[in-house]
């Protein structure tokens, strides 16, 4: 089994932000490109009525099975945080490391692409830190997407989640972190002033369209 060429995990600074919409056009416009793509979400919980699932929107960009996506072990069909909604449903606790041991990839991936559950700080999994910032620490990715909403309180969701993934981004060497604003309306001045904010004062990368995260993930790439 090989890992991705590039290995990238797209976090959000909550729920409803758009991270599987970004991640799915991003991998489709990849896909399209020529390039080698796959999916992996290592839980995900829903409501039982829900049209879709995560799984399913990133495996429709992938080309993959959904049950390759997200094991059907870890579909839980309760919207609550993943480790949550498996107490609810009477299924086995798991922790951050059952997920990373279930994490396989087919040889040949050149951007390999692992959405979490929630914000950064969410429950993932039952482990007393089982969240996202633990499990972006496990995996050593190359790239770190996080998705926010353009509007209201994005600064401080952004700076939060930022803070959060902190001590990750400084132990492990070379790796990097791309914000999107997603739902970004250009004509909106509210969105642009918290672009430039991020940008210009916190010193983040900051894109506002799957487009031009794609270009960075198409750079990244090149770049190992």
């Amino acid at each position: 089994m090989d890992r991705p060429e590039l290995l990238v995990v797209v976090v959000g600074t909550g729920t409803e932000v758009g991270k599987t919409w970004v991640a799915s056009a991003a991998l489709r416009s990849l896909r399209d490109a020529g390039l080698t793509v796959a999916a992996r979400k290592p839980a995900q919980s829903f409501a039982p009525d829900d049209p879709t699932t995560d799984a399913a929107e990133l495996g429709a960009a992938t080309g993959e099975d959904p049950a390759t996506v997200c094991l059907p072990h870890r579909w839980y069909e309760v919207p609550l945080a993943p480790p949550m909604a498996a107490e609810v449903l009477g299924r086995p606790a798991f922790t951050i490391t059952d997920l990373l041991e279930e994490l396989t990839w087919p040889d040949g991936i050149a951007v390999g692409l692992v959405e979490s559950a929630g914000g950064v700080r969410s429950p993932l999994a039952g482990d007393e830190d089982g969240d996202t910032v633990t499990l972006v620490a496990a995996l050593m990715p190359d790239l770190v997407v996080v998705v926010a909403d353009a509007g209201l309180g994005t600064i401080n969701s952004v700076r939060l989640s930022v803070a959060a993934l902190g001590p990750v981004l400084d132990t492990h060497e070379g790796l990097a972190l791309v914000v999107v604003l997603n739902r970004f309306d250009v004509d909106d001045d509210l969105h642009r002033r918290n672009r430039a904010w991020l940008r210009d004062r916190d010193g983040l990368a900051v894109v506002t369209s799957v487009g031009e995260l794609t270009d960075e993930l198409v750079a990244a790439l090149r770049a190992r």
